[in-house]
């Protein structure tokens, strides 16, 4: 028992460790970001700010604005296409026979494994043979279709625990494949679409590849606009330490606001099977 009471508390001084180094970045961009430009240096970067300098964020955010609408109209228009799908995919694979059906599924969780890098080329082919190359929607879309392998591996899990009883019931009361989906399937995918939307919300909101690749400038998201800015040789770190600050304020409020109803969403059936 003592053995296990001091493992115990090796375990919580670690974890404290490791929550420690997890925070220094987080301290130094806070903090720099509230510095004036002539008070940054490495050698007072862990010294805390003479003088609170706002007036960075109101520059970032000025700066930034555009590139954080950009992000959150993509953000949220590919999070909804790509769990609407995904749960349509999952709703099909998991409810109903189809020809192949046994092959489908691993072949869309191979998709999950792709490299990027692997397809950028040939897509970005594509992406200037179609005209959607260098806008929001091409950009959504292909954020839909790579998303839609973790989306449908996720739905496909939690609808399998639906009962199949239900879904006679609901035949036999006249409805449909879209009705079934409509009046059953749908009121209970509270705890899928929360994980879905967030976890979906939140890779969208952090990728850079593809938005630098297939984006022109107008319609780049924040992760780019923040790479840009960085990029020069004479950079006035309190701009990108603020813009880094603002772009992660959107996926840190959900995660605060919304972390435990994730959790309970993954422990509901959402990552099981």
């Amino acid at each position: 028992m003592k053995s296990r009471g001091i493992i115990g508390i090796l375990a919580q001084l670690l974890a404290i460790l490791l929550a420690v180094v997890y925070l220094v970045p987080i301290y130094m961009t806070i903090m720099t970001s509230l510095k004036a430009p002539a008070e940054i240096s490495f050698m007072t970067a862990w010294q805390l700010p003479s003088k609170l300098n706002w007036e960075s964020y109101a520059i970032a955010w000025q700066r930034f604005a555009p590139s954080l609408k950009n992000s959150f109209v993509l953000g949220v228009t590919a999070t909804l296409l790509s769990a609407f799908m995904g749960s349509l995919n999952g709703y099909v694979l998991s409810k109903y026979r189809i020809p192949g059906g046994k092959m489908i599924m691993p072949l869309i969780v191979f998709g999950m494994f792709i490299p990027y890098q692997s397809v950028l080329v040939p897509l970005f082919r594509f992406m200037q043979q179609t005209g959607l190359y260098g806008g929001i929607p091409g950009l959504a879309l292909v954020h839909v279709v790579y998303g839609l392998p973790i989306t449908t591996l996720l739905f496909r899990s939690f609808y399998e625990e639906i009962p199949n009883e239900l879904l006679d019931a609901c035949s036999i009361d006249g409805a449909g494949f879209f009705g079934i989906f409509r009046y059953l399937i749908m009121p209970l995918s509270g705890a899928p679409f929360l994980v879905v939307g967030i976890w979906q919300f939140t890779q969208i909101w952090n990728e850079f590849l593809f938005a630098v690749t297939l984006t022109r400038p107008g319609a780049q998201p924040i992760t780019v606009a923040l790479a840009n800015l960085a990029g020069g040789q004479a950079v006035s770190w309190n701009l990108p330490m603020a813009g880094s600050v603002l772009a992660a304020l959107p996926t840190t409020i959900i995660y605060i606001l919304l972390g435990r109803y994730f959790v309970r969403g993954l422990l509901a059936g959402a990552l099981k099977g």
